[in-house]
């Protein structure tokens, strides 16, 4: 067991016996349950979207890949880092300061919530989709009871206490499953599914306010803590505006270049393909940034080799769980799906190769938040946002998806040279690392496309 004991006139903490320090030990466990909460949610969306694939019609997921792309779209341009702010700042644990947060929280829910209201109509004539104008004001509710989630969901991320918080969000996603399956055998419409959102969203607030632990939020406002959210959260509101280009620009600027339809079976194939990239973000977004905060790389190298090893881990992980889709994605969408949905094959195979030089870079931007370096964290993701969407759109205009796709793995590609910048300042480069998997990736890719060469001419 590790002891406090006093170092330089402050605590510390104290070894493990087997070397490891207890921050290290969670990180582990909060892994651990991160990428089997990410599996179990994954693997429960598999089914539903089994089961409504059979009851809906893809332009109902067309429809909703639009809405996905304007809620998340908003959510991003207005975030102001809030948790992220919370896990770093030094008042993270102060009541007053989590107060503060979650009021600014509540006021951007329903701001949120107005700008769908006044958006939908425009949207609608946009992309020529008259079921848009009432669609995004219903799903927009999501956004506004997300509002009120308690601080105390960023508190336990802050403290690597994550297996309750765990379990609150699976059950809250079963909830919201069942919620629209039963409601489209029910109303076979687009709307099963936003009404399951919501009803999701829902259970999320009641859930973790009813069963994390820690004291109610209030509506406060402490001028400090707000100018120490404001000033940290000014760059990080510019850089997730630039990381909805990053995660959501493909479906809004292939929504103007394919039907609705055709844009669904893209959605399908994106689900699948993306599983292995958003399950390392998920768990390098939870437990790398209190490691890069407590340990930092620069500071002495057995921190270094210590994050070595989860890099490693990650990246490894990442690519081989990349190169099973890329492998079977075809057969994998010819078993589960129906023939409507029989390209999404092609998709799935493409998509895995174009993430794959993402998933060098992605365990290394955590040391700039965790540092506080969000102006320098914006000027990496402008670069990368600017680059990625501009290449996918270029490449959409000249060849439709396939120019798009092949745009945008050649801008991840030269991508890496500003996250390598951004690494170097906070000591966090491993070329070792990059050396090895970038190796690894190109043989990779090479082999997936030789392996599915009869298909690609699909896309």
């Amino acid at each position: 067991m590790a002891r406090l004991t006093l170092c330089h006139g402050g605590p510390t903490v104290a070894r493990m016996k087997d070397g490891r320090s207890p921050v290290f030990a969670r990180v582990l466990r909060g892994s651990a349950l991160t990428a089997g909460s990410y599996a179990i949610s994954q693997a429960l969306r598999l089914v539903s979207n089994l089961i409504l694939t059979r009851l809906l019609f893809p332009e109902a997921f067309g429809l909703m890949a639009l809405v996905s792309v304007f809620l998340v779209g908003l959510a991003m341009f207005s975030d102001v880092g809030l948790g992220p702010a919370i896990v770093r700042s030094p008042r993270g644990d102060d009541r007053d300061f989590l107060d503060t947060a979650w009021t600014v929280q509540v006021l951007r829910g329903a701001l949120l919530w107005a700008l769908t209201c006044a958006l939908a109509w425009p949207v609608a004539q946009v992309y020529d989709a008259p079921d848009l104008a009432l669609l995004l004001p219903a799903a927009g509710m999501t956004l506004f009871i997300a509002g009120f989630n308690p601080t105390r969901i960023e508190t336990a991320n802050r403290h690597l206490m994550l297996g309750r918080l765990t379990a609150l969000d699976l059950a809250a996603q079963i909830i919201g499953i069942v919620a629209i399956v039963i409601l489209s055998f029910a109303l076979r419409s687009v709307w099963a599914l936003v009404i399951g959102a919501i009803i999701g969203a829902l259970a999320k607030l009641v859930l973790t306010d009813l069963g994390l632990p820690g004291a109610r939020n209030r509506l406060r406002w402490d001028t400090a803590a707000g100018g120490e959210l404001i000033h940290f959260g000014k760059w990080i509101f510019l850089s997730t505006a630039c990381n909805f280009l990053l995660s959501q620009g493909d479906k809004a600027i292939l929504g103007a270049y394919l039907r609705l339809d055709e844009l669904g079976i893209y959605n399908v194939g994106y689900f699948l393909a993306s599983f292995p990239v958003l399950l390392g973000g998920s768990v390098v977004g939870r437990v790398l940034m209190p490691i890069y905060r407590d340990h930092p790389p620069a500071a002495d190298q057995a921190n270094f080799a210590r994050l070595r090893k989860l890099r490693v881990a990650m990246t490894g992980g990442m690519l081989a769980m990349l190169a099973v889709m890329g492998g079977l994605g075809h057969p994998l969408v010819g078993l589960l799906y129906d023939p409507r949905y029989a390209h999404a094959g092609a998709i799935v195979v493409a998509i895995a190769c174009v993430q794959i030089p993402v998933v060098l870079g992605m365990t290394y931007d955590q040391s700039a938040l965790a540092a506080g370096d969000s102006r320098n964290f914006f000027v990496v993701m402008a670069l990368r946002a600017g680059a990625l969407s501009g290449a996918f759109w270029v490449g959409a205009a000249l060849d439709g998806l396939r120019g798009a796709l092949i745009g945008q793995f050649i801008a991840a590609t030269v991508m890496h040279l500003p996250i390598i910048w951004l690494a170097r300042r906070h000591g966090a480069w491993d070329p070792r690392h990059d050396l090895a998997f970038g190796a690894l990736g190109a043989m990779l890719i090479a082999g997936i496309l030789w392996w599915n060469a009869a298909i690609l001419g699909q896309i």
